[in-house]
């Protein structure tokens, strides 16, 4: 009989850490001469963190939306054809931080009616510094979507947490085990985790097509912190409770800016911290007019990083920046702006 092929859903809100873990199982797989493949989803046009996984791996983009909601459907025909065309020894799903994990599974399981898949993990990578924030407010749709994303993971990740002190991190561990009794939680910076316990944990490995309608995936979907009907499919309500997820994060916004030119590296950098708190991610590829080369920059919770790069293929300057109902003309404006600056 046809192998199902192994599926990981990488989880967690943005800036957490997902696309650095991606890219360490990507490395973990190769080594063991296994042929992995990714789904990436982006809130935006483009797909930067695209950019970080080698051109070997097959990739499927899902761009400008967000996996659970308006491209839900995209997904399965993505994963359908990576089957076919590519023969991968393992998918990998990383999904934009707005996502809802339960959703994903759900999109997952539909396309295991048709293509043999198996769900290994279920992983959320939680921003230690970012969700202790969150808990001392005890409020916003933020918080309660990270506490989604917690509740159904299989593994966690607990990481950054060198940017928070013993007692948070206690606190911390706390509030996980509050939310999610049964997933095993990692420590980490830079998700450097012990990959050989977190690829091959018993804690899942059930294939998908023994979870649907079965009395482990509907005690999965309470464990989720959901009534009984509330996103397992086990109701005629399923379309409302579907809008309802739909709308768990839609506060999240999106802004993609292509650049005509380079910029002023000082005054992009000016730019970053000078952003509004409402937006907590952003990444690019630009180039500089007062220093050589290409660079990827990632910005998250007042935190920003510049790494050289060669982009593979023609892949034009860009920005995204995502938050909460900031001002898109104001940051256009400002984006704009740069491209006019001297250089130094």
């Amino acid at each position: 009989m046809e192998q199902a092929v192994p599926v990981y859903i990488l989880s967690g809100f943005l800036g957490s850490g997902k696309t650095t873990l991606l890219q360490r199982m990507l490395a973990a797989f190769r080594a063991e001469g296994k042929r992995p493949a990714v789904v990436m989803n982006e809130l935006g046009e483009v797909n930067l963190d695209g950019q970080l996984v080698d051109s070997q791996v097959p990739t499927a983009e899902l761009l400008g939306g967000c996996i659970c909601c308006s491209i839900r459907g995209d997904l399965s025909l993505q994963l359908a054809e990576l089957v076919q065309k590519e023969a991968p020894d393992v998918i990998i799903i990383e999904a934009t931080g707005a996502a809802n994990p339960m959703d994903i599974l759900e999109g997952v399981s539909e396309t295991s009616l048709y293509v043999r898949l198996e769900l290994r993990e279920l992983i959320t990578v939680v921003d230690a510094a970012h969700l202790y924030d969150l808990y001392q407010e005890q409020r916003g749709k933020t918080y309660r979507l990270m506490q989604e994303q917690i509740r159904c993971a299989s593994l966690l990740i607990l990481n950054k947490t060198d940017r928070v002190g013993e007692e948070a991190r206690d606190k911390l561990n706390e509030l996980l085990r509050k939310w999610n009794a049964y997933a095993p939680v990692s420590e980490a910076v830079q998700c450097d985790v012990s990959l050989e316990n977190l690829l091959y944990a018993d804690t899942a490995g059930t294939e998908l097509k023994e979870a649907q309608g079965s009395e482990a995936h509907h005690h999965h979907a309470k464990s989720c912190g959901h009534d009984h009907g509330e996103a397992c499919g086990c109701s005629d309500s399923q379309e409302q409770t579907r809008h309802e997820h739909h709308h768990s994060h839609a506060h999240v916004m999106a802004y993609t800016h292509y650049f005509a030119g380079p910029v002023n590296s000082v005054e992009f950098e000016k730019l970053l911290r000078e952003l509004p708190r409402d937006v907590y991610r952003a990444k690019g590829i630009l180039t500089f007019n007062d220093t050589s080369g290409r660079f990827l920059f990632q910005y998250a919770y007042r935190e920003s990083d510049f790494m050289k790069i060669n982009p593979q293929g023609e892949v034009q300057d860009v920005a995204v920046f995502i938050g909460e109902h900031f001002d898109k003309e104001e940051m256009r404006q400002r984006l704009s702006s740069l491209e006019t600056s001297p250089v130094n």
